[in-house]
This record gives C-alpha cells, sequence and structure tokens, in this order.
C-alpha cells in the first residue's frame, strides 16, 4: 500500500474575510498550494486536468480554495444534485476520528452537496439551511450552465463551518488529526477522469473508501 500523505494545516484568522478574499489571505499566510494529481485508473481515465488545492482553518471553519485548468468545465447541478457530474472538486474526511466520514462535493460554479455517514450506501444529505451556511465563490460566477468545450481555468474558494459536519457536535477543529482525501472528477464530461491527492488502490473508481486517505494535522 502507497505510504499515507500527510499535511500540516495551519490556523489562521478569517475574521470578517468575506468569502471572495479567502485566496488572497492564504496568499498572505503564504499557504502553499499542494497538487491534486493521482490519476488512479488511467487504463479507463487516462485525462489528468491541472489542479492544486490548499487548506487552513480558523478553529471553527476550514478555509478551502481549489485551482482548475481542465479541456472543458459544465456546471448544470443545483445544490444536493449531481454535482460530480459537473467539473467538480470534493473533499471527504473523518473529522471525529471515529469512523464516519463526510464527502463535500462543489461543482465550479459554487453548487454543493454535503453528505455524511459510515459507509457508501447508507449516506445522509446535509440540509439546504446546512449548505446555506458554507460561503462559496466560484471565478465562474455561481449561475449553472451546460458544458463548454476548451481549455478553461477556474477556481472556487469555500468557508466550511465545523457545523457542517452535521452529524457530530465539533465546535473547535484547532488540534485535530483529520483523515482526509481530495479528489477532482467530471463523469459527464467530454474526458471523463477521476484524480486524488492520496492515491487509491481500487480496481475502480470509487472515492468512498476512506481507507485511502492522508491525513491533516490542524494546528
Amino acid at each position: 500500500m502507497t505510504p499515507m500523505k500527510e499535511l500540516n494545516v495551519k490556523k489562521v484568522s478569517a475574521a470578517q474575510v468575506p468569502v471572495d478574499a479567502i485566496p488572497a489571505l492564504l496568499d498572505q499566510e503564504k499557504i502553499d498550494f499542494q497538487p491534486l494529481n493521482t490519476v488512479d485508473w488511467p487504463q479507463d481515465y487516462p485525462y489528468r486536468p491541472s489542479v492544486q488545492f490548499r487548506l487552513a482553518h480558523t478553529g471553527d471553519a476550514l478555509l478551502l480554495h481549489f485551482k482548475v485548468h481542465e479541456a472543458s468545465v459544465r456546471a448544470v447541478a443545483a445544490d444536493n444534485g449531481r454535482v460530480w457530474e459537473d467539473s467538480c472538486v470534493e473533499f471527504f474526511s473523518v473529522p471525529a476520528g471515529d469512523g464516519v466520514y463526510y464527502n463535500l462535493e462543489c461543482n465550479c460554479a459554487g453548487a454543493m452537496l454535503v453528505g455524511g455517514g459510515a459507509g457508501r450506501k447508507d449516506r445522509q444529505r446535509a440540509s439546504q439551511e446546512m449548505l446555506d451556511g458554507v460561503q462559496r465563490w466560484a471565478s465562474l460566477g455561481r449561475a449553472p450552465f451546460d458544458e463548454r468545450v476548451g481549455d478553461c481555468s477556474w477556481e472556487v474558494a469555500l468557508i466550511v463551518p465545523a457545523r457542517t459536519f452535521f452529524l457530530h457536535d465539533l465546535k473547535d477543529l484547532s488540534g485535530r488529526d483529520i483523515r482526509a482525501n481530495f479528489y477532482k472528477c467530471g463523469d459527464l464530461l467530454q474526458k471523463p477522469h477521476y484524480l486524488s491527492w492520496n492515491p487509491i488502490e481500487l480496481e475502480k473508481p470509487n472515492f468512498h473508501c476512506p481507507q485511502f486517505f492522508g491525513l491533516l494535522h490542524l494546528a
């Protein structure tokens, strides 16, 4: 089994910082981008767009910033829809260390779904009220659109409150070690693809596999 990747996550202050200023804040805090570039199923899905992410936290929220360059973009889904079929970035995590993991998925227009549970089959979806609590910025705007073919670069930034992990009562993320993985997919794009941060050693595409998560050390 491939060694697990680990990442130290800096604690920053984002009080009164709007979500569209998160990239500038992370620049200021010298938070480095991490490559999201493992093609886990190259025989069937060889395409590898350019993807990177960076992460910080404020104690009561995660600050996520993704940058993507790919051959086409699509943003059809609405909140709690099939965002994985669009140009989609994802963050899966086990925030409480009890085996319950969350899938946070966001398309290039900021439409999101969040699910929680111990396995892939019995997932509970976050309410719209919970999703509305996640602040989102998308460089392409927030309106949905059909696939646009041609090289495109896009970014999303998210402020994810700890309460978004709705099956738990997490007030402070500081000092936690969290198993997690980051993904990029686009099931219905002209070039479907599946990329991960920490490699997945399974025969078929499956992001719901906590055994292959990496490790985040939150300061």
